[in-house]
């Protein structure tokens, strides 16, 4: 019943923010968004099923540019165009998987490195469908007669995607399917003696990765308004593993967190000209020396009962509520 009134309120809480809230914010708060689900789809590859990848970008970009495109050159409805841009991304990894199902660690995040930097070779000179290097402006998003054209109108429609994205990765990672995931990370040759499809499993695992990430990149380019092959390098692959490894790999709240946090760091430290290189990277370390497991997993190891007896009254009370 606790765990009801604090989701119920904490959903309120969202509902009314943009009534509190100025555009930038809700701009971030969009863009927060877009990076969660990318999160999420990585982690469920790498943080649940142990594959390695640091290309997502490329995923990201076959997302935005199907999102982009699928309304202004074919003029599919814009509900339509997000969820078929995560299967045109999805299908995407389950193409990248073949010549890389044989590999492991290392060598497929070079094959994943190499997936991205390809289609990032790709679209600039694909100069009749992408826009070439001056990209494409994306046709604004509609639905029922009504046009998606403010920060707000995009953070409702970012807030949905969200919540739907979150509940299908807890019960993909409460299922059989989740379960196969977990035990191909812990032991690979375990889970295939226990009849477990490497095969199946880990082409399941790219696909749905690659869903998640086509979904947010179709996100992006409608909160963006105007895509072009640039903003999809790899540091953009080095930003969502980040948001993983930060937030707690293997975890659901941990790719929430993740994606906030290093969302709205770059913002907050703003204010700091000349030192916000310097900040923004003692900061990460921090994290990971004292946060080996992420930030969720450090905040998980206080609220263990043996952790939290040391709280202060306050807040003990404040952690005993939220955890029901």
């Amino acid at each position: 019943m606790r765990r009801f009134i604090l989701w119920s309120g904490a959903l309120c809480l969202l509902a009314l923010a943009p009534l509190f809230l100025r555009s930038y914010t809700l701009y971030i708060l969009n863009m927060a968004g877009v990076y969660l689900v990318a999160t999420l789809g990585l982690n469920l590859l790498t943080g649940y099923t142990g594959q390695l990848s640091i290309g997502h970008a490329g995923f990201l970009a076959i997302g935005a540019y199907a999102g982009a495109l699928l309304p202004a050159k074919l003029a599919v409805p814009f509900w339509l165009s997000i969820p078929l841009a995560g299967i045109i991304s999805g299908l995407a990894g389950f193409i990248l998987l073949i010549p890389a199902l044989r590999l492991t660690a290392i060598y497929l995040a070079i094959a994943t490195l190499g997936f991205g930097a390809a289609v990032a070779e790709i679209l600039p000179r694909w100069t009749a469908v992408t826009g070439g290097y001056q990209g494409m402006k994306v046709p604004k998003a509609a639905f029922l007669g009504l046009t998606l054209d403010s920060d707000v109108k995009l953070y409702y429609l970012a807030l949905i995607i969200v919540i739907l994205m979150i509940l299908l990765a807890r019960n993909i990672v409460g299922s059989k399917l989740g379960r196969a995931f977990v035990a191909i990370r812990d032991q690979e040759r375990a889970a295939q003696a226990l009849g477990i499809s490497l095969t199946k499993y880990k082409a399941s695992a790219f696909f749905i990765s690659a869903f998640y990430t086509g979904i947010a990149g179709a996100l992006y380019s409608f909160v963006v308004g105007y895509i072009s092959p640039g903003e999809f390098d790899l540091a953009k692959s080095l930003l969502i593993f980040m948001m993983m490894a930060l937030g707690g790999m293997g975890s659901i709240p941990g790719s929430v967190v993740g994606a906030v946090f290093l969302t709205f760091l770059p913002h907050w430290l703003s204010g700091f000209r000349g030192l916000q290189q310097f900040i923004y990277g003692a900061a990460l370390v921090l994290v990971v020396i004292f946060a080996p497991y992420g930030i969720w997993g450090f905040v998980r190891r206080w609220t263990m009962p043996d952790k939290l007896q040391r709280l202060p009254r306050p807040l003990r009370a404040v952690v005993e509520f939220v955890r029901g």
